[in-house]
């Protein structure tokens, strides 16, 4: 089997494509062989089969064309790569073996087709370059044709893929640099491929690059071609060309993507505040893009998946959109007929980018001509509004009059999924085609009376006419009627009670049936793919609209949550403050009973405070209160209207959130190591601009070190970055720092006592806790009552040692507590140690008074020098 001329030509697919699986068409199925027919029947549970036996065996396995598409999902979600070798030659044309070629590689960011992909997510393919101590990263959605460029510090690329999240990366072969970079250890979903060096070269890369977008110069993109991004994209051009093996015409533009213009939120803070999924099980629901998700539609689904990774910094375009969301919030009427009118809309973008890559189904043009009828409508709902950017929306969408009128008028109201099924162009549109189909519809009516007018002549009453794909039309006689057969009849096959014969005038028929049907099947696949280069022609202005039906749904989206959640309209500035009102958790508001989450004030300014210490028990609200700013901060920077009565947001350059960690034993780092280097990066980043929210540091190592760090952490904030910051921590000493720090502010969260009882109230005052209430949350979780007698006795004891006379910390005692000047170093005070050291030698039993008079002097001019 391994040297016949198929088995060749399955090898010679298998060498253009190294590292592959290769689905090998043949007929009406898809086969593998050797390893990869191993490997796919383990993976998908298909049978595991051979021609011959013996120890030349080739391992065989199989399944039907029409189910390839769940076979490839399931293959690309386990991270394999799959290459189609296609029939790429009628086989009715083929004199020996038809001739199949590789018609695409399929890995997981390169996929278009809807059943492999999540609607409402973007599927970046992204590609890296790495040069000393900088970044070039680019990346494309091959599903819409977005694609970006940009170039950072080298430290960031981990944050940029945690924002970007892609399903596959690329590097090159010959970076070694990117063994060390961490970047794409352990990253979940993405698959990493090396590609060669050439590839990325930026000459090389540039040459690609203009190529595919059709220009002379990448500087009327806003690209300098000077940049290292420039490699990056030029690599992924070239491996879309490699893969995807067809035209690629929605992919026109490129856009510099400008790290400046948005907030900077690192991979650490995305995660521990849960943007677009939840710690745990990773899913969608549950997070912020979560609960603003109203969209009518998958791209607008993506698009606010993309606001919400992407926050923006300059108040301008931020109150466009708030003014939008706040037209559409004050009309009920307009907000529901819009989110109505989207509903029946399909994915314009993914329909488009089949469209230009020329996999489009009949369906898809159907589905296209369906979301046309649609664009009218949305635009008509948006005339003469008022806010600047719906205007500009409703001038963006372009009605394609003309594609919309020849797809209505070719194609059928529900056209198949199949090209070669036929069906697919309506009657009255091509008239060759009208013809052919008469004929074929005309083949009963001529069959019927050909076999009657044949029993009247032979006088054999039980004569029919068949038909099968073996020996097309034919005439069936029992052998009963033997003697009674024509002349003219010739015998094609016996049967076991009858025989089969055919006639001149039947074989002259069928060829003409035969004939008609085939030209109809062929001459609707020519006015199909006719019809699908026209819709191709406009893929750019497809484009420009589906972008358009996605942000207005986007706006439409956050008018209603806006609506049902009675969020406000923030106040945006640049004075570094935030004054919220009444502000509540979006998520948990969202998952919870209506009415029942506390809402609380959060303020911070200059007189305010920039660094609130928000001390209380576990369990109380501490975390939720300090999350539910930062969310609200982004969702203002995504121009969101924010849960509260009012709000006043300065618009921050960077969220950093610090609220615990998850050991990383694999990396050989534990939880207080993770814990320091996040918190490492915040203190070396942090702005005046920024807003800071940290829970629990110095939790991970003893209390004194712990609560040591934390108190050298707040003051570093507060002196060198003075960020805004919200510092929940069960660490009560560290309520003293208001007394030394100027614009530190204590909040603790209340809490009633009844019986040995504690009432968590979930509301934040002014003033710092007295009690950590541990030993009574550790009775809420079910430790026994023995323990929880025990642990009382063990605090008493504790407490007597660590607390002075006025139930005061040690730590802060005397002469520290009333000189605030000197609290605020007074933990890692080490100035003055040789004076100490110079006090426990000195004699005291020899010293003289004049001497001990001078040794005061000397202490006290050192100490105030």
């Amino acid at each position: 089997m391994a040297t016949t001329p198929m088995m060749k030509q399955y090898l010679d697919a298998k060498r253009q494509c190294p590292g592959a699986i290769v689905l090998f068409r043949m007929g009406d199925f898809f086969e593998l062989f050797f390893e990869d027919a191993e490997l796919v029947a383990r993976v998908l549970g298909l049978a595991l089969t051979s021609r011959e036996k013996g120890p030349d065996a080739v391992p065989m396995a199989g399944f039907p064309h029409h189910s390839v598409d769940g076979h490839l999902r399931k293959l690309v979600q386990a991270g394999y790569r799959v290459a189609i070798c296609d029939q790429v030659q009628d086989p009715r044309e083929a004199k020996g073996l038809v001739e199949r070629d590789i018609t695409r590689i399929v890995t997981p960011g390169t996929l278009i087709e809807d059943v492999l992909l999540e609607p409402r997510q973007n599927n970046y393919l992204a590609a890296v370059v790495l040069a000393a101590d900088r970044c070039g990263l680019s990346w494309v959605d091959v599903s819409t044709g977005e694609f970006q460029l940009c170039d950072f510090a080298a430290g960031h690329l981990a944050d940029e893929l945690g924002r970007l999240e892609p399903a596959e990366c690329l590097v090159s072969d010959d970076a070694a640099a990117t063994e060390s970079s961490g970047a794409f250890a352990d990253r979940n979903g993405m698959a990493v491929t090396r590609r060669p060096g050439w590839s990325f070269h930026r000459d090389q890369a540039r040459e690609s690059l203009l190529r595919q977008l059709g220009v002379a110069t990448l500087e009327g993109f806003g690209v300098s071609e000077e940049s290292l991004a420039v490699g990056a994209a030029g690599a992924i051009v070239d491996y879309l060309r490699e893969t995807q093996r067809t035209a690629l015409d929605h992919i026109a533009r490129i856009t510099p993507y400008e790290r400046s213009d948005c907030l900077a939120i690192d991979e650490v803070t995305r995660r521990s505040l849960e943007l677009t999924r939840t710690l745990r099980e990773g899913r969608r629901e549950a997070t912020l893009v979560g609960v603003l998700d109203q969209t009518a539609t998958p791209m607008g689904a993506r698009l606010l998946g993309q606001w919400v990774a992407n926050p923006r910094t300059h108040a301008g375009e931020l109150n466009e959109r708030l003014d939008a969301v706040e037209e559409l919030l004050a009309s009920n009427l307009l907000r529901q007929d819009l989110a109505s009118v989207l509903g029946s809309c399909y994915d314009l973008e993914r329909l488009n980018a089949r469209v230009a890559t020329r996999r489009a189904s009949p369906r898809d043009l159907g589905f296209l001509a369906r979301t046309l009828a649609v664009v009218p409508r949305v635009k008509a709902k948006l005339a003469a509004r008022k806010s600047w950017l719906l205007g500009q929306l409703e001038s963006d969408l372009d009605l394609c009059p003309e594609l919309r009128q020849q797809l209505e008028t070719a194609l059928v109201d529900e056209p198949p999924l199949a090209l070669r099924e036929g069906g697919i162009i309506r009657a009255g549109y091509h008239a060759e085609l009208d013809e052919l189909r008469s004929i074929n519809r005309g083949g009963k009516e001529w069959i019927a009376q050909f076999q009657a007018a044949e029993i009247d002549r032979t006088g054999i009453p039980s004569l029919k006419v068949g038909f099968n794909r073996v020996f097309g039309y034919y005439i069936e006689i029992t052998h009963a009627h033997a003697t009674k057969i024509p002349v003219n009849y010739t015998r094609k096959q016996t049967l076991k009670n009858a025989e089969r014969y055919i006639t001149p005038e039947l074989k002259e028929y069928e060829d003409k049936v035969l004939r008609a049907e085939e030209r109809s099947i062929d001459l609707e696949n020519e006015l199909f793919v006719a019809l699908r280069e026209q819709a191709a022609a406009h893929a750019a202005r497809l484009q420009r609209t589906a972008r358009a039906m996605a942000a207005i749904d986007v706006l439409v989206s956050l008018a209603a949550v806006a609506a049902r959640r009675n969020y406000c309209r923030p106040t945006l500035v640049e004075e570094p403050v935030l004054d919220i009102r009444d502000g509540r958790h979006p998520v948990i508001e969202a998952l919870g009973a209506a009415g029942q989450f506390v809402p609380n004030d959060v303020e911070m300014g200059s007189d305010a405070g920039r660094v609130l210490v928000v001390t209380g028990p576990n369990m109380a609200g501490k975390s939720t209160y300090i999350r539910q700013a930062a969310l609200s901060v982004i969702m203002a920077q995504i121009g969101s209207f924010v849960p509260a009565r009012k709000a006043t947001i300065g618009l921050a350059d960077r969220v950093f959130a610090r609220v615990g960690a998850s050991d990383e034993l694999a990396r050989g780092q534990s939880t207080f190591m993770v814990e320091m280097v996040e918190t490492a990066a915040i203190l070396n980043r942090a702005t005046e601009r920024s807003l800071v929210i940290l829970d629990e540091i110095g939790r991970g190592t003893s209390t004194y070190d712990g609560v040591s760090l934390a108190w050298a952490v707040a003051e570093h904030l507060h002196d060198t970055n003075k960020s805004r910051v919200l510092f929940a921590t069960h660490y009560h000493e560290l309520a003293e720092l208001a007394r030394g720090l100027e614009h530190v502010r204590n909040r603790n969260v209340a809490v009633r006592e009844w019986e040995d009882q504690i009432i968590f109230l979930h509301k934040i005052i002014d003033g710092s806790a007295d009690k950590s209430y541990g030993i009574h949350v550790a009775r809420l979780a079910g430790v026994p009552q023995s323990v929880i007698e025990r642990a009382k006795i063990i605090l008493a004891e504790l407490e007597s040692q660590h607390l002075d006379a006025e139930n005061q910390p040690r730590l802060m005692a005397g002469e520290r507590r009333r000189r605030s000047s000197v609290i605020q170093r007074g933990l890692f005070w080490g100035a003055h140690d040789h004076i100490i050291d110079a006090i426990r030698k000195l004699d005291l039993e020899t010293i003289s008074p004049d001497e001990a008079l001078a040794w005061l002097r000397e202490i006290r001019a050192a100490l105030n020098s």
